[in-house]
């Protein structure tokens, strides 16, 4: 999962910004949309949206919490000229070369080896049923892996504030991958997804209004 909506206006630290009341709404949902699935583990990153998100979609678990599954670390939005912002925002997750930086952070390599060989250990753990509630930049980076295998990153996949994905493996596969993709970005309060306008585009608005007003 993506944990659920959140909002970065006005806050000095997007490390630590809460659920807002839709994204509590959003979790809720989840929950009711996985309530007959038991999980054997529970993993989150150690940011605080990531395990609000997971003490409403699985109350009563103690999740795993791993900083390696932290968001995509970018930079001071405030580095980028304000005529390139719109665009370097938008665009930063659907970045494809290795040495590109998310906002001026992170690169997609450095992303790349932090959170993959972090999800190769989790396969390694006893457990049948696993729920994950990461970040939108780190599940496109566990999807494009289980596609596609190795350091393979689609950067043009959606993944809305508390959807839901869910991945098969296996370790003794009959083909050369052990990994099959049964849904990708499923909504559980919205499920045809109407919207013309991706995530970032979204947090963008909020946070263009809010420059603005400085």
């Amino acid at each position: 999962m993506r944990h659920a909506e959140v909002s970065y206006v006005g806050e000095r630290d997007p490390e630590v910004v809460r659920l807002t009341e839709r994204g509590l709404e959003q979790a809720a949902a989840a929950h009711r949309a996985l309530e007959d699935v038991r999980f054997d583990l529970v993993v989150t990153s150690s940011l605080p949206r990531t395990l609000e998100t997971a003490s409403v979609v699985a109350p009563g678990a103690e999740p795993l919490r791993l900083d390696a599954f932290d968001e995509w670390r970018g930079g001071r939005l405030d580095a980028i000229p304000p005529e390139e912002r719109e665009q370097a925002f938008v665009g930063s997750l659907q970045v494809r070369d290795e040495e590109a930086r998310f906002l001026g952070g992170e690169s997609l390599g450095e992303a790349l080896d932090r959170v993959l060989p972090a999800f190769e250990r989790l396969l390694t753990e006893e457990w049948e049923t696993a729920l994950g509630i990461f970040h939108g930049g780190v599940n496109r980076i566990l999807i494009s892996h289980a596609l596609a295998g190795g350091r393979t990153y689609f950067g043009n996949f959606e993944q809305a504030p508390a959807c839901i994905n869910v991945l098969d493996y296996s370790s003794e596969p009959p083909g050369e991958s052990g990994w099959i993709v049964r849904t990708v970005n499923y909504i559980p309060y919205d499920p045809l997804h109407p919207a013309r306008t991706t995530t970032m585009e979204d947090l963008w608005a909020d946070l263009k209004a809010w420059l603005d007003e400085r």
